[in-house]
């Protein structure tokens, strides 16, 4: 069987996958990129049409270098490839009420957000309920609401950075090998061999970016730790368009003590008659196999019933598109960012429990760096394997 040699391999080229790629290409590295499918697609958790991004990260301190240098990296990212990734229309994240919220495993996220933001002196404007009802009458809020408003964040275009990225990579010499499966990693004295139906790759190092098929590929301890929860997206239709300004801004409305009390969207996008709206779930395991991609029509009305339609006017229960995706959580719901402890030379970037991908261009650099200089301008120790004991 023929055998390709590379100095490092990125395995999975979704968000963390394609950032790698691409900062690894800059440096000039021999690097290839292999996925199972040929990104950008649907079938992972990097698509979508839009995510948010934000810069005040109530998730912890340790994501807020992350998303500060995204920025920065999203910008010269456009710029090179004459694109449009990022829009910044701001961010809203609010209570709907005076109850304290939790979301991803940070209680009082919003108040968390708040203060990181005076920390790292990220302009920012706190807002009580009848201040976000005037300034967007879409959200019915109650009096006591908490609202903070970054104007510096926004969404993304998820698909359109990940083919950006790609191109970039691959114009700087990177090798694409897409529809591919990999089996198996092995180690042998000259580094890690990469098996599949299709060949078989080596390199001296590899970069897991495999997202919900990372345990399987990658066994103990990540077997263990990685657990795969489907999420759905949905797009409702905007009955009274005048209920949103057209500096509507990206949000999360949280309205309740729980890490699924909550939904996010995005403003309406010109000529679509439509706004995306999610909600996160985290008591359903499946598996990328098991995974179910088809949509039902009772996920999207209790969605509207039981959230949207509480706390939002302007828009109506149908449904004009929707889409399944996949988080991939860790116990914390943090970042796993760190060397296989079985594996010398396996550098594993996954688990990013669903608020991965606005930090992705900036780990895609750390790693790059890692990788290369060994060591990151940025820290990444607080995503190391060593927190789970």
């Amino acid at each position: 069987m023929q055998e390709s040699t590379f100095e490092v391999i990125v395995l999975g080229l979704g968000a963390m996958g394609a950032a790698s790629l691409y900062q690894l290409a800059k440096r000039g590295v021999k690097v290839a990129g292999i996925d199972r499918f040929a990104p950008p697609h649907e079938l992972g958790s990097s698509h979508g049409a839009t995510r948010i991004t934000r810069q005040a990260v109530g998730e912890g301190a340790a994501y807020v270098p992350l998303a500060l240098r995204s920025h920065q990296l999203w910008r010269e990212l456009e710029a090179e490839r004459g694109v449009s990734l990022f829009e910044q229309c701001g961010v809203l994240i609010m209570t709907a009420t005076a109850t304290a919220t939790s979301h991803h495993g940070r209680p009082d996220f919003t108040r968390t957000t708040l203060e990181l933001a005076r920390r790292y002196g990220i302009a920012h404007e706190e807002w009580d309920g009848p201040t976000i009802r005037q300034r967007f009458p879409q959200f019915q809020v109650a009096d006591d609401a908490l609202g903070y408003f970054e104007p510096g964040g926004g969404y993304l275009y998820p698909e359109a950075c990940i083919q950006a990225q790609l191109d970039g990579a691959r114009e700087r010499g990177a090798q694409l090998f897409t529809d591919t499966v990999i089996d198996r990693l092995e180690q042998d004295a000259n580094g890690v061999i990469l098996h599949s139906a299709q060949g078989r790759w080596r390199a001296k190092r590899v970069v897991v970016a495999a997202g919900m098929w990372s345990a399987e590929l990658l066994g103990a301890p990540f077997d263990k730790l990685l657990r795969v929860c489907r999420q759905t997206l949905h797009w409702f239709e905007v009955v009274e368009p005048e209920r949103f300004p057209v500096d509507s801004p990206s949000f999360i409305l949280a309205h309740g003590s729980g890490d699924s009390d909550l939904f996010y969207g995005f403003p309406p996008l010109p000529g679509e008659g439509s706004m995306k709206v999610a909600t996160e779930q985290y008591e359903d395991n499946t598996t990328p196999i098991g995974i179910d991609r088809s949509l039902h029509p009772e996920e999207s009305s209790r969605l509207f019933s039981d959230q949207v339609g509480r706390w939002i006017d302007g828009l109506g229960p149908r449904v004009l598109r929707s889409a399944v995706c996949a988080y991939t959580v860790t116990p914390d719901f943090g970042f796993i960012v760190d060397e296989h402890p079985a594996m010398p030379g396996v550098t594993v970037v996954s688990a990013c429990s669903g608020h991965g991908f606005k930090h992705s261009a900036a780990l895609g650099e750390a790693l790059a760096q890692r990788v290369t200089e060994g060591r990151s301008d940025l820290d990444l120790s607080s995503f190391s394997l060593a927190r789970f004991g």
